[in-house]
């Protein structure tokens, strides 16, 4: 006898016949109907750019003929910028810090040290630069690194004092090295410290100044090996700055002052200066101040020499933001800062150390910013950064990213973005102007949203690989300013901080409608207008979604207004408002037992707010406190244009809106969704017990779920990585949890199985993996529109799947996607003729793609479902479920997008554990899965998208966005694409000896430095010094794409432009060597014919 399990029965029912037998034969016979044309050929993972401020940066270098700017950070992490949209990322394998940086200048190549005590020689002239050579120090810390201008010997300064030089095309250490021991005065007891800084004497390359960290600065003699000079002072030295004819000498000290040497006047300073010490009359020292950390001394032709430093504020300016100053002649400038600075690097016209540099822009690198000061206009003015390093401003909370816009898309949003820009900045252009711009074969319009803790939106235009902000918008003027009442606060807030952050954001590029949600259990409407307007009263409906079966049969009086009627399951809405919404109902703050009820979290603004072109605000719809329990956070938005409806959920239920008749249609209690067929045994839950999570994210959090409930989405404890057991079964529900409302998606579908024809519907996903319908009755468009009520009926449960639902889209019978009906943007403001043009536009109901009606196929239109588990396809009107792909047992997907590829499409979906994959549609077969991040944190959790032609992006630290690409189309045009960061450029002329200086001596004095450190006269560096370490042959940016002989011929075919430059580079010398023989050949002549008919006493 056959052994009966209930398991497989109630298996059976709650796949609604969809067995793997069934499955398995509709599905075959699906697909000879639709030719999937997507296959794995198609798809690649690869980054492609990474844009925003580099995230915790901890050095800087430039290169001044290149006119290229690198800035390292403490993860070991490289970027560099050259002109606007030119951008590199690249990262160092030991994740190290990078302690310092040193550009081969005008060769197309750079030295990074970093804290691992490695130095690494990258290859800058390939558009994905690569290690060439790496070195590793075994027995000393490196502390300090200089590179002298046109040298190929680099000075490597250590912990315990010793200086090694490496030869950097080789990489390999010389036996050349200046001990400490022997640098310092023979009779002194004591360690001198790390060395802080070395340099050459700009006019003798002979001469090293060591300065180190004690206090002793010492002048050595490289052909001699022995110190010069030695310099004393009782502080610790922080940096030391040369004057450029050699003779002088700057060094900064910790207790704020400044000292000036003559190299021969070796006994005390020249002068002592403290920029910010108040001068006591009687003659005595001035008080100590904070250290000077870094000093640059600049001179200039004409004028007076500038001297840059920072640090060095007195200790009482307490408070006071980080300064740069400024002392040029006898004024000093004293700049503020945002934030404290790491960095900085005064640029200059000539690369010469021994010309007058002529200055003219100071980079300073902050913690959380770049900024570049121009000195040669007055009040030193910043200049406009073109880099997109404000992505940070505010934290990211949440994140949109949209391929393929309507193409006059962006340039709307650039124009009336373009009146919010800053005034005051230098009139001068970007001096970091370096490199040359990809040949983009991409054309289409990229957009990118991201949503901020303090309530702004930003957009950006992501097209071509670049990124550059638009527009922004700030959602909290909606709000009246918080006061400083803690105890009203505390009555009615329910995050502790940031609480007008987004949390989610909905929009239709077509219409350009935008909805957002914030984490106070509030929504925005924005209609986007070219004109400005001033909003009397902002226009508010109030909500009441609470989970209490038994409380909704009896809702409250008072406060709630004809918005707040709650119909019955499949009743129809109530009727709207004549009288139009309550702009601020009297919300009665405490009942009898005073017991907050009626409440929205925040204040609406109750003044005029003036709106300025952009984004404008339609509606507000607040959540209110019920019965003293606070309204839970929104956990799933949409909207759509077309309908004029804006729904959104969390974990009680949902509401849907009609923004054009500004009422709601519709409010339910999840469980009132299902009507008499709700399969789960459910008790009521009393208000008053702890609060639950708000669903969405907060339940991946570990910890305990009250706590999590009251921090704001930019907590820090919220990054950590994931942690979530939920049970897998969905035949079984804790009598305690909630099913919370996590997915919405608007279409023209079948409201029920076995309907004939299709009708506006909103399909609902839940985070128990249940698909519900929600048929929508709108009446014709115009005028009847505004006047008479949509009717909304929920309709049933569609189908169920393991996990919370994250996605839902439709296809037709032939497999083609079905994008949701929208209606085409108008100017809502218009007068006169332009609003004639409006109310035509209005009365045009877009018509949405609808379904083949072809007899021949039984069903219409594919549902494709995908959940954190799984992913069905359906069939309507059947309900049949003709394919089913199980995507992850172990772990659960945290984004997934039905996406439209070049030639066709496919579901998306990246998991917790760092995998992303891609399947087919209609048949769910695996395309891609590339385990691409090995842990994920929160933050990415939160903002990775992925979106249309195979383009995704995320936020990979605070302050940068990464961008990736899942096309093996755009990854092998990527290398096309990518900007160029070294131009050929000549190599200004050295600065002019002159006559006297060439003929008495005093002029700059060359060293052989292959001589002195070669290995015949410094003989082999100690073996266990260091390790030499080959790096990837410079082919690291072709390895993706390139293996064997793809490789060789890219290899070959870089050396060939290299050559190929090289060539070019001799033919032009030629060319000049000819002019000037033929010149000098023309004034010989010229000469011999003048004197040949002199005598030699008329000479």
């Amino acid at each position: 006898m056959k052994k009966f399990n209930i398991r497989k029965v109630l298996d059976g029912l709650k796949e609604q016949a969809s067995s793997s037998a069934s499955s398995g034969q509709s599905g075959t016979q699906e697909n000879n109907l639709m030719q999937e044309t997507l296959q794995s050929e198609n798809f690649q993972l690869c980054k492609t750019v990474r844009h925003g401020f580099p995230y915790q940066p901890s050095s800087m270098a430039h290169d001044p003929v290149q006119k290229i700017l690198a800035i390292g950070t403490q993860s070991g992490a490289l970027r560099l910028f050259g002109r606007p949209g030119v951008e590199c990322y690249c990262q160092h394998e030991s994740g190290a810090a990078v302690i310092s940086l040193q550009f081969l200048i005008n060769e197309g190549a750079l030295v990074s040290a970093l804290a691992d005590d490695s130095v690494h020689l990258w290859n800058l002239r390939q558009k994905r630069p690569a290690i060439l050579h790496s070195l590793k120090f075994n027995r000393e810390r490196i502390t300090f690194v200089h590179l002298p201008f046109q040298s190929k010997w680099l000075y490597i300064g250590t912990e315990k004092g010793n200086i090694h030089i490496v030869n950097v095309e080789s990489f390999t250490l010389s036996g050349y090295v200046i001990m400490w021991n022997k640098a310092i005065e023979l009779s002194s007891k004591a360690h001198p410290g790390p060395v802080v800084h070395i340099s050459d004497n700009p006019m003798d390359e002979g001469k090293l100044i060591i300065g180190y960290e004690s206090g002793i600065v010492v002048l050595w003699d490289l052909k001699s090996k022995k110190a010069d000079y030695r310099y004393t002072y009782d502080e610790a030295i922080h940096s030391v700055a040369w004057h450029h004819e050699g003779k002088q000498f700057t060094c900064s000290h910790s207790d704020g002052t400044l000292t000036i040497w003559n190299i021969k006047g070796q006994g005390k300073p020249f002068q002592t200066i403290t920029p910010h010490g108040k001068q006591p009359k009687d003659g005595k020292k001035p008080e100590p101040c904070k250290p000077i950390l870094k000093v640059e001394y600049k001179t200039t032709r004409l004028g007076d020499p500038f001297m840059i430093l920072s640090g060095g504020l007195s200790y009482d300016t307490v408070g006071r933001r980080p300064c740069l100053t400024v002392m040029h002649g006898k004024s000093t400038a004293v700049l503020e800062m945002d934030y404290p600075i790491v960095d900085f690097l005064t640029l200059c016209e000539t690369p010469y150390p021994n010309d007058f540099q002529e200055p003219y822009a100071v980079v300073v690198l902050l913690e959380k910013d770049l900024v570049v000061i121009d000195l040669a206009q007055n009040g030193y003015p910043i200049f406009e950064n073109p880099y997109p390093l404000t992505i940070h401003e505010s934290p990211v909370t949440c994140c949109e990213y949209y391929a393929d816009c309507p193409v006059d898309l962006i340039p709307a949003l650039y124009s009336v973005g373009s009146r919010q820009k800053r005034q005051g900045y230098s009139k001068k252009e970007w001096p970091i102007s370096g490199g040359n711009w990809g040949l983009g074969t991409q054309s289409y319009p990229e957009i990118i949203i991201t949503g901020h803790a303090d309530g702004t939106v930003k957009f950006w235009d992501a097209s071509a690989i670049m990124l550059q902000v638009l527009y922004k918008l700030k959602t909290a003027k909606v709000f009246e300013k918080s006061r400083n009442n803690k105890e009203e606060k505390q009555n009615t807030e329910i995050v502790d901080e940031d609480p007008f952050a987004i949390q989610i954001m909905a929009w239709c590029p077509e219409s350009r409608m935008l909805c957002v949600a914030g984490v106070s259990a509030n929504l925005i409407i924005y209609r986007f207008s070219k004109q400005e307007i001033t909003t009397e009263v902002v226009q508010l409906l109030e909500v009441r979604l609470q989970y209490e079966v038994n409380d909704m049969e009896s809702p409250p009086e008072g406060g709630g207004g004809g918005d707040r009627d709650l119909p019955t399951p499949g009743a129809a809405s109530p009727s709207p408002q004549t009288t139009g919404p309550p702009t601020h109902p009297s919300t009665s703050s405490n009942s009898s037992d005073g017991v907050r009820d009626n409440v929205p979290c925040l204040k609406v603004r109750s003044t005029p707010l003036k709106q300025s072109p952009g984004y404008q605000v339609d509606l507000v719809v607040q959540l209110v406190w019920v019965s003293g329990e606070p309204p839970q956070q929104i956990t799933s938005l949409a909207l759509n244009s077309s309908y004029g409806l804006i729904v959104f959920g969390n974990s009680n239920g949902l509401a849907v809106v009609d923004y054009l008749q500004k009422t709601v249609l519709l409010n339910l209690g999840t469980v009132e969704l299902y009507g008499s067929n709700d399969p789960y045994q459910r008790q009521p839950r009393s208000p008053r017990k702890t609060r639950q999570p708000s669903g969405g994210l907060c339940d991946i959090n570990e910890g305990s779920a009250s706590e999590d409930r009251c921090k704001s989405p930019t907590s820090d404890h919220r990054d950590n990585s994931f942690s979530r057991s939920r049970s897998s079964s969905v035949t079984s529900i804790d009598k305690e949890a909630r099913e919370a409302i996590t997915s919405f998606h608007f279409c023209e579908t079948f409201a029920r199985k076995g309907d004939s024809t299709i009708t506006p519907c909103l399909y609902v996903g839940t985070s128990l993996g249940t698909v519900l319908a929600v048929a929508l009755n709108l009446p014709p468009a115009g005028e009847q529109r505004l006047l008479q009520p949509v009717i909304v009926l929920p309709s049933g449960t569609l189908g169920r799947l393991k996990g919370s639902i994250l996605r839902m889209a439709f296809l037709d019978n032939t497999g083609t996607f079905l994008p949701p009906a929208f209606e085409l943007w108008y100017e809502p403001n218009a007068v006169g003729a332009d609003s004639e043009e409006r109310d035509k536009a209005r009365k045009r109901r877009p018509v949405s793609v609808s379904p083949s009606t072809s007899q021949e196929l039984q069903e219409s239109q594919y549902a494709v479902v995908c959940s954190e588990k799984q992913a069905k396809v359906i069939a309507l009107p059947s309900l049949n479920c003709i394919f089913k792909h199980s995507i992850t047992e172990t772990s659960f997907v945290l984004r997934a997008d039905v996406v439209q590829m070049n030639i066709g499409n496919c579901v998306a979906c990246f998991c917790a554990n760092g995998h992303i994959m891609t399947l087919s549609l209609p048949g769910l077969r695996p395309l891609l899965d590339v385990n691409y991040l090995p842990l994920t944190d929160m933050r990415i959790a939160r903002t990775f998208c992925f979106t249309n032609l195979g383009q995704a992006m995320y936020l990979t630290s605070p302050t940068e966005i990464q961008r990736i690409t899942y096309s093996q189309e755009t990854c092998e045009n990527l290398q096309e694409m990518l900007g160029e960061l070294f131009t050929p450029v000549e190599t200004p002329e050295a600065p002019n000896r002159g006559f006297f200086k060439g003929l008495f001596g005093g002029g700059a004095t060359s060293l052989d430095r292959e001589e002195l450190f070669g290995e015949m006269q410094a003989g082999k560096a100690s073996r266990g010094l260091a390790q030499h370490i080959p790096g990837p042959q410079g082919l690291e940016g072709m390895k993706g794409a390139a293996s064997g002989v793809v490789a060789d011929l890219a290899r070959a075919r870089i050396a060939l432009d290299e050559r190929g430059q090289k060539l070019g580079e001799l033919d032009e010398r030629t060319a000049a060597m000819l002019a000037s023989a033929d010149s000098f050949g023309k004034h010989a002549h010229d000469m011999m014919l003048k004197c040949k008919d002199k005598k030699w006493y008329q000479f």
